[in-house]
């Protein structure tokens, strides 16, 4: 559920419905290179807070793909799946912020 894990900010949902999935993915992938970033100067809250973030907005993109684009939901929980991953283990995949900043760069061309 969306907000579930941080309360200390609020991002407007309004306005990340209005946003195309390239927008959408390059802002999760922010948050998916500032936990990454965070953690390997092991700034332990910095690195907390980015991954909380980052859950909340893929877990709010997850529900609204699964009325919008239901056959794109199983790539994102993919890409959640190696969140956590990356950032609660050693076990870092090496492709999850190339994967995010191809989005990025989409998003940038499109404007």
């Amino acid at each position: 559920m969306p907000g579930l894990y941080m309360a200390s900010y609020v991002f407007d949902k309004r306005a990340w419905e209005t946003m195309s999935l390239f927008e959408q993915m390059g802002n999760i992938g922010s948050e998916v290179g500032r936990a990454l970033a965070a953690k390997r100067r092991n700034d332990k809250q910095s690195t907390e807070s980015a991954l909380y973030r980052g859950l909340d907005l893929i877990d709010f993109t997850a529900q609204l793909w699964v009325r919008r684009s239901p056959h794109r939901l199983k790539e994102l929980l993919r890409a959640r799946e190696l969140f956590i991953q990356s950032v609660t283990t050693t076990r870092e995949d090496k492709t999850l912020e190339p994967y995010f900043m191809q989005f990025a760069i989409a998003a940038r061309l499109r404007r």
